[in-house]
């Protein structure tokens, strides 16, 4: 139903591609596709976890043709890297979702930073979400980066067979179709809009929850629910592909996505009678909670060591 729904989106999308032609109106398009496909990502990762069909085989094929052929990234690169996260959240070392990258998520990798980078670091709360617009040309690159790689890739020819026919025919109608600046302005956007869909869908689940030590003992239940944190509010389910319900989606990963606003009443009163902390904000309160916390660490940035933290915090 909701891969219909979105197929029809698209084809209303393409639709207007064609009727449009060359006007830069051509650019709302652009970011109604990047919606499009960043809905057609929730997907990929629900057939991931094993969400969408009773057969393993059907949901790898599922998400493979979903990830490579429609969005444009690496079903492999993907499956990997959110394995990892799954199995140890926030857990430092563990976790590829709190490695350094453009963000530091930990003091000390802010602290290791300098010039350019450390500015940047000391401000990057309010930089994330604008920087976010350059996300989904990365998430393309490190899916090229995988297919091409020298690391162990499932089915790794079918992957670049699938991304290169989708690159190519993907940039071959927008460059034919239209004038080259127009061209360019159409994928910019397209890309923009997708970056910073997805980094806002997933960036509030844990940013800015407890960190675990890489050695840490925490029990299975602890670990899943203290590092993550559920969005409330109407329409965020619709909204964030489900991610909404993150703790419930980690305790049960291979639950689908109907049946998570009924695992939370469970786990909600489960944790409430043990005295586990449930974490449940709204959107714009966990944007503000990822910017706080990001600025934060991003205050050690190319610090001294012997430098005075609450000098630094006050700008003393």
């Amino acid at each position: 139903m909701v891969f219909s729904l979105i197929t029809l989106a698209l084809g209303g999308a393409v639709t207007g591609f064609v009727l449009l032609g060359d006007t830069w109106y051509q650019l709302l398009i652009a970011a109604v596709l990047g919606v499009i496909l960043t809905q057609y990502a929730f997907l990929a990762h629900e057939a991931a976890h094993r969400q969408v069909f009773e057969s393993g085989k059907a949901n790898d094929i599922a998400g493979r043709a979903l990830a490579n052929l429609f969005v444009g990234i690496s079903y492999s690169w993907w499956m990997t890297k959110h394995s990892r996260h799954h199995a140890n959240p926030n857990v430092i070392g563990k976790d590829p979702d709190i490695e350094q990258d453009f963000v530091s998520f930990l003091e000390e990798d802010a602290a290791k930073t300098r010039g350019l980078y450390a500015w940047a670091t000391k401000r990057q709360g309010y930089l994330f979400f604008p920087a976010l617009a350059f996300e989904g040309l990365n998430l393309h690159i490190l899916g090229f980066k995988t297919v091409f790689g020298k690391g162990k890739v499932d089915k790794r020819w079918l992957e670049i067979s699938m991304l290169v026919t989708r690159i190519s025919a993907y940039l071959a109608v927008i460059f034919l179709a239209l004038p080259l600046g127009m061209a360019f302005a159409f994928i910019g956007v397209q890309l923009a809009v997708f970056g910073i869909y997805m980094g806002a869908s997933f960036a509030p689940n844990h940013k800015g929850m407890p960190t675990l030590p890489h050695d840490s003992k925490v029990d299975f239940l602890r670990r899943q629910v203290l590092t993550s944190r559920n969005i409330s509010g109407r329409g965020t389910t619709t909204f964030m592909g489900g991610l909404n319900y993150q703790i419930e989606h980690h305790l049960f990963p291979n639950m689908p996505r109907p049946h998570l606003a009924k695992a939370r009443e469970i786990a909600k009163e489960y944790c409430d009678t043990h005295n586990i902390a449930y974490t449940e904000t709204t959107l714009t309160q966990s944007y503000g909670i990822v910017i706080k916390y990001l600025n934060r660490v991003g205050l050690a940035a190319g610090g001294d060591p012997f430098d005075c933290p609450a000098a630094a915090q006050f700008g003393r």
